[in-house]
């Protein structure tokens, strides 16, 4: 296809299109999130409730009163009307894992698999990653039914033991980019997964006792409840590991996975400010320094050298790369990049104020352009996003050429 019909224009908004509907379920499950465990531990109880009412809340909001009662276990009927939160965290996983499919999965060879960590098949890769999010899940749950009724705090001990695991497992298997990625999606998997396999049918459980004229029994708002307090203190790492892969100082770092670690514990400890303050407890402003201090020492790990993941030499050509270093117009189109994006896409960049290449991006040999390919027709070729307000002034005629490069190596059927 020509102009904006061309292929890659095509799939990338299908990127954007996922993406847009990631981040909109994502504000919309986060703050439902934040906003019941803020009103949860804001109740209290007074002169007037009902028997089985567990406390209450008067918010304002919108030029309105509201009066919120909240019942531990149930009411003693059904009532009329009954709001489910359930799809907002079912849409953010599912928009989630379409990105993962999109970028990770399709586009394995560029952003899943690093040689220089592991050698991996596509489909290995792929089966390591579905299988590592299935066996969060497993692994999570089996350590919440043995600790139900135990101390919660080991609990979470042990969870951030496992965290830690995994990110480090992560980086000896993928790509620095795609091993914090997925340590975010593991621990997102384990979230969904509690409100869709945990708290909705905990509530159904409950909702059919009610409707038979049954008391429901407590132990399933327990169990719920140990869960939704978990997804609450996961809920910031998750964020940050998902949009690590826009920052090289934190993914392609040699301690990207304790820095991941440490991401974790700087959850809990803003999470603790909020809830402490939420349940009218007091403001330990203690963990505002740790914060700063685990902030602090994130950043210096940062500082280590870093692990380039793309290719470094023509001997490390692979794949779809080989089509666009064979495809027409390659030689020229070298020529322009070095030219025209190497000074800051380089190791050791030489433009002012540059210290490591704009997203882990180099473009200094044959190989590593050829590896860049899709990203540079898409930045350099069909928009201008690329050199930054045209700084290093590519020509109209540069840009056409990289077009024609790409599309060149396109006639054969080979996707880039």
């Amino acid at each position: 296809m020509e102009g904006i019909y061309d292929w890659a224009v095509l799939w990338e908004w299908v990127e954007i299109a996922a993406r847009w509907t990631h981040v909109i379920t994502a504000i919309a499950w986060i703050g439902s999130s934040f906003y019941f465990i803020a009103l949860d531990l804001g109740l209290r109880k007074a002169p007037g409730m009902p028997e089985k009412a567990h406390g209450e809340e008067w918010q304002v909001h919108g030029g309105g009163f509201y009066h919120i009662q909240k019942y531990l276990v149930a009411p003693d009927r059904l009532p009329e009307h009954l709001t489910w939160f359930k799809w907002e965290s079912y849409a953010t996983w599912l928009s989630g894992f379409a990105m993962l499919v999109l970028v990770y999965y399709l586009g394995a060879d560029l952003y899943l698999i690093d040689p220089t960590v592991m050698e991996l098949s596509t489909w290995q890769a792929v089966a390591i990653s579905l299988a590592s999010l299935a066996f969060g899940w497993l692994a999570y749950t089996t350590l919440c039914k043995l600790f139900v009724n135990a101390n919660q705090t080991f609990l979470m001990v042990a969870l951030f033991v496992v965290l830690v695991a995994m990110a480090w497992g992560y980086t000896q298997v993928f790509s620095g980019r795609a091993a914090l990625l997925h340590l975010g999606a593991f621990t997102a998997t384990i979230m969904s997964a509690n409100v869709f396999m945990v708290i909705i049918p905990n509530q159904k459980i409950v909702v059919a006792d009610l409707k038979a004229g049954r008391t429901p029994d407590p132990k399933y708002g327990k169990i719920a409840k140990q869960r939704s307090t978990h997804n609450n203190y996961l809920t910031l790492p998750v964020l940050f590991l998902m949009l690590s892969n826009h920052y090289p100082l934190v993914f392609a770092t040699q301690w990207n996975w304790l820095i991941a670690s440490l991401v974790f514990l700087m959850g809990v400890t803003i999470r603790h400010w909020f809830n402490t303050q939420h349940a009218r407890k007091g403001s330990p402003h203690w963990t505002w320094a740790l914060t700063a201090i685990l902030f602090l020492l994130i950043a210096w790990l940062s500082t280590a050298p870093m692990r380039h993941s793309t290719p470094q030499d023509d001997t490390a050509l692979q794949g779809a790369a080989l089509t666009y270093a064979a495809a027409e117009g390659f030689e020229d189109v070298v020529s322009i990049v070095q030219g025209r994006c190497s000074m800051c896409h380089a190791a050791e960049p030489v433009w002012d104020g540059l210290y490591w290449p704009p997203k882990n991006v180099l473009l200094e040999t044959p190989a590593q352009i050829a590896h860049e390919a899709r990203r540079i027709y898409l930045q350099a070729g069909i928009s201008h996003a690329m050199p930054p307000g045209n700084l290093s002034y590519i020509e109209p005629a540069e840009r056409q050429a990289i077009i024609d490069w790409f599309r060149s190596a396109g006639q054969g059927g080979t996707e880039g």
